[in-house]
């Protein structure tokens, strides 16, 4: 299990994902905080807002499907900042779908680690820290 501290954010339209994702994460001890946006553009300010800090790794846990920007949309969005912003973190994109051009798609993007299916459980959790 990964030793050292990690900070979480969830974006993700529906409540119930974010509380769960919140307690499995918290569940786990190894969060330094875990930050949940409902909205896609919000997370993307937020993220732009913080101080470049290597220090601390942050996983952050994504809906393909949200309306006004989806998951893709909010990657391309991400994939645009500069490096010093970008190289801090982990994507996973987490989706009820079983789209197979989903799953294909999220092969495209450099910073998309892996694809995780909803709800998020301990065990792929406990997978994608390992």
């Amino acid at each position: 299990m990964v030793q050292t501290k990690l900070n979480f954010i969830v974006v993700d339209d529906s409540k119930l994902d974010c509380f769960i994702a919140e307690k499995i994460i918290k569940n786990t001890g190894i969060s330094e905080s875990i930050k949940s946006f409902l909205h896609a553009p919000e997370a993307l300010e937020y993220i732009k807002s913080l101080p470049g800090d290597d220090s601390i790794r942050t996983i952050m846990l994504v809906d393909i499907q949200m309306p006004v920007m989806n998951g893709f949309e909010f990657v391309e969005a991400f994939e645009k900042l500069p490096d010093e912003i970008t190289r801090n973190y982990t994507i996973y994109i987490i989706s009820s779908s079983i789209n197979e051009n989903d799953l294909s798609r999220v092969h495209n993007y450099a910073t998309v680690k892996q694809f995780l299916n909803k709800p998020l459980t301990s065990n792929n959790l406990a997978v994608l820290l390992a």
